[in-house]
């Protein structure tokens, strides 16, 4: 029998990633492993220059599978669903989806949290909200990509796998499912409804064609978001959140130009009310609502881990670079809007200001000496802003249902049934739109659990996955942020339960 020989079979680690693949321009193998007898011909065949491309080429293939396997460790179901279904982003994307999810309507309302504040105090949470915000919007883009490889392209996955897979669950769904079914919820309302004052103003008072009702605009509007949703997957929806973002931009300059351009209203002041002038039970709660108006500001935490998610990544090129350019443009854009909205929206209205924010506060004041032509094209960005908002926030919803089917039948949706997903959602939103008009009502309540979602986990999730120093000024300034961002949204909720309980609510079902 021939003799016996033994293999060192020693466990491959990262450092010694070598052993796996053979390579030319690696160090030697240590001593302690045998060195497998290589081929005189082949030697000689691969030191002719004939062979330098070849030799080039398997070097730099090798290099590129070592460097991708290394970093990239992907869910072969994430090819599937519509979120990580393309990976093709860049820059320019993730600048186009952040200021599409990142400005809404809720800037509008920004004024009412001056009116109790003041000039001082509500500038200086603004500009601390923002700076908080986009710190924690710079741990999810770090967090995406652990050391090992594996990415997390969703928030309710990091969220697993930071707090544990129960508890994961309990903090996430369903603030990130509110956040994204809540506010397609909302922008039905809201686009619906605008669509019908565009109307009237289009048609003018002595129109005779008969005018639909709101429900019947919230079907028009549906329908259109629903014909737009077919789009395959979130890169496919660039351009639309380009529409999105220049809309939202284009408003709010409007309504703020306009606001300080025309005459003040008469009476406008900036010093407290009178049931503001003695600290109270209700002057502190009023104090926690204007916090909940600044903190709602800023929006689109639940998305930012599902935007790097369509990026490519390697060693070299990983996707937190140029996902962080993007954010990094698209939130001084962000912020050339939201603060001239508060500043310059108080400082033409006061404490006049509606309850409404500064789209009702342009129509109460000034909707007389501005031009219809001005009124309709305001009314007009809002719809269509409203349109591609809906877009991106769905997306998350169009990924879990479909995320259920691959996971139970292991392969890929069929385009008839993410087309059947995608109406279904449109339907149900457009359903609890009518059926449940008081929602915005309740949004500072809802809001209220949902908000550690933007300033609170981002910060515990660092500490228990990248384990800083304890004691540290990291780890000291992340549980502070953490315990603060908690401590805020119970602050909020509180406020908004006062509201409900001190003013009410008209709850009314079916009769928007």
């Amino acid at each position: 029998m021939g003799e016996v020989v033994e293999v060192n079979m020693s466990p491959v680690t990262k450092k010694g990633r070598e052993a796996e693949t053979p390579s030319m321009t690696r160090s030697p193998l240590p001593d302690s492993v045998p060195k497998t007898p290589k081929s005189p011909f082949a030697s000689r065949f691969m030191s002719t220059p004939l062979a330098s491309p070849m030799k080039k080429a398997i070097i730099s293939m090798q290099g590129y599978l070592e460097e991708v396997g290394h970093f990239t460790k992907l869910d072969p179901q994430d090819a599937w669903l519509p979120i990580t279904e393309s990976r093709n982003g860049n820059a320019y994307y993730s600048a186009f989806h952040t200021l599409c999810s990142g400005i809404g309507v809720q800037a509008l309302v920004l004024p009412l949290a001056f009116k109790t504040l003041g000039w001082t105090w509500g500038i200086t949470c603004l500009s601390l909200a923002f700076i908080w915000q986009m710190y924690t919007l710079w741990l999810l883009i770090q967090l995406h990509e652990s050391d090992s490889g594996k990415r997390y392209s969703r928030y309710l996955r990091l969220s697993m796998e930071a707090f544990g897979e129960k508890l994961g669950k309990l903090l996430a769904l369903f603030p990130t499912m509110y956040l994204s079914g809540g506010t397609c919820v909302t922008l039905i309302m809201i686009g619906g409804g605008t669509m019908k004052i565009f109307f009237q103003i289009l048609c003018g008072e002595a129109c005779k064609v008969c005018p639909l009702s709101t429900v019947e605009w919230y079907v028009v509007f549906t329908c259109c978001a629903v014909v737009l949703a077919q789009l395959p997957n979130l890169n496919s929806i660039a351009g639309v959140s380009l529409i999105g973002a220049v809309t939202a931009i284009s408003y709010c300059t409007i309504i703020w130009v306009v606001s300080i351009s025309k005459t003040r209203p008469m009476a406008v002041s900036y010093d407290p009310q009178p049931q503001d002038t003695k600290f109270n039970v209700g002057r502190l709660f009023n104090i926690f609502n204007a916090l909940g108006i600044i903190a709602f500001a800023f929006r689109g935490h639940n998305l930012v881990l599902e935007i790097q998610g369509t990026m490519p990544s390697s060693a070299k090129h990983p996707s937190r670079v140029p996902m962080w350019k993007g954010v990094k443009y698209a939130y001084v854009i962000i912020a050339m809007c939201l603060f001239p909205i508060a500043i310059g929206g108080y400082w033409a209205y006061g404490n006049l200001i509606p309850n409404g924010g500064m789209l009702s506060a342009l129509q109460r004041y000034h909707g007389d000496d501005t031009s219809k032509f001005l009124l309709g094209l305001t009314s007009l960005i809002v719809v269509i802003n409203s349109l591609s908002s809906f877009q991106i926030y769905a997306m998350p919803v169009f990924d879990n249902l479909e995320a259920r089917y691959t996971s139970n039948r292991n392969k890929p949706c069929p385009w008839w049934l993410r087309s059947g997903f995608r109406a279904f959602f449109g339907c149900l939103a457009f359903f609890i739109a009518v059926a449940l008009p008081f929602l915005p009502s309740l949004a500072g309540l809802i809001g209220g659990i949902a908000l550690p979602i933007t300033l609170a986990y981002p910060c515990f999730m660092w500490i228990l996955i990248k384990k800083p120093q304890k004691y540290g000024g990291i780890w000291f300034l992340n549980w502070a942020l953490g315990v603060m961002g908690v401590v805020l949204s119970v602050l909020v909720l509180s406020g908004a339960i006062w509201g409900i309980v001190t003013i009410g609510i008209e709850i009314h079902f079916f009769k928007p």
